[in-house]
């Protein structure tokens, strides 16, 4: 079925792995997407902890050029938050190359960037109309949404966001951040300091999963982040999300078999399958967790809402 002229197109992107995967992992999954994922765009770059982001700092270059000769953009995110003195020339190296496109986690970054185009992630909270004029005026062309933000205040920002002529991207698919703080969770639940954390969340290739005293799943830390134990997935809301503005689809990456997740999103965004089969061709991959989608349907986040068509 052909797409209505006034809805736009919908670009499948990948986000920045969230997790402190060994060097080998990290690589090897790019690779992957490189040559089998349905998506159009790739976020590369350490977002969380600038400790990891040495780790592999050796394989960025080859795996960016390698995605872009599998016909993928690449877009370099910056850390979500500055810290400690390690963070800021992480953001300035980042921010170096002329010629890359960034995406901005971290207001720490406009300034390395006036007077170029980029893109605003998920980590600046762009929650208004204003917000989103004053950030386009500066250069942004790209935003994607924080994942706690309604259908009601998405459509808003779509509306202002067409008429500035820049794209909204949301997420779709994975743990939602909640919060970040200036301590390591990881380090401390392992008896251990920020300072000297050995790189303990290597363990937790998915977050540390946290559960509450009568051992209910709860939470995920990743090192300073807090995520949601469940997975966002907002499949079923895909032809509304195009239908309000929405043009970017964001995956975040897991440990799972993300180019299954991208085929599926991406037949559906295609209209080569419908909601409920697409919906269905998801749960049949047992990802761990459970998923939710409350946030978009002005409930509490770990809801799950049914969103039949």
């Amino acid at each position: 079925m052909a797409v209505a002229p006034d809805i736009p197109s919908a670009d499948l992107t990948l986000g920045p792995v969230l997790y402190n995967w060994r060097p080998e992992t990290w690589r090897d999954f790019y690779l992957r997407i490189a040559d089998e994922a349905p998506v159009s765009a790739v976020y590369l770059g350490e977002v969380i902890c600038s400790k990891r982001a040495p780790l592999f700092a050796r394989h960025v270059a080859p795996v960016a050029d390698r995605l872009e000769r599998g016909g993928k953009a690449v877009i370099f995110s910056t850390l979500a938050e500055v810290v400690t003195r390690l963070d800021r020339p992480l953001v300035e190296s980042v921010c170096a190359s002329p010629n890359a496109l960034i995406e901005a986690n971290d207001v720490s970054a406009l300034a390395q960037l006036r007077g170029r185009a980029y893109h605003v992630g998920p980590y600046i909270n762009a929650y208004n109309e204003h917000t989103l004029a004053f950030l386009a005026s500066e250069g942004a062309r790209s935003f994607c949404l924080s994942a706690e933000l309604p259908a009601a205040a998405i459509t808003q920002l779509c509306t202002r966001a067409a008429a500035l002529d820049v794209r909204i991207e949301v997420q779709v698919f994975g743990r939602i951040s909640l919060a970040l703080s200036a301590r390591c969770y990881h380090a401390r639940a392992h008896g251990r300091t920020k300072d000297n954390c050995q790189f303990v969340c290597e363990s937790d290739p998915d977050g540390l999963d946290l559960h509450t005293l009568d051992g209910r799943p709860m939470l995920a830390i990743n090192g300073i982040q807090t995520q949601s134990y469940g997975y966002l997935n907002l499949i079923r809301e895909l032809s509304r999300l195009r239908e309000m503005g929405v043009s970017r689809f964001r995956l975040s990456p897991h440990s799972c078999d993300i180019v299954a997740v991208a085929s599926i999103f991406r037949a559906s965004l295609d209209r080569n399958i419908s909601p409920a089969e697409a919906a269905a061709r998801i749960e049949a991959l047992k990802l761990p967790g459970y998923f939710l989608n409350g946030f978009f349907h002005g409930r509490p986040g770990y809801y799950q809402v049914d969103a039949n068509p």
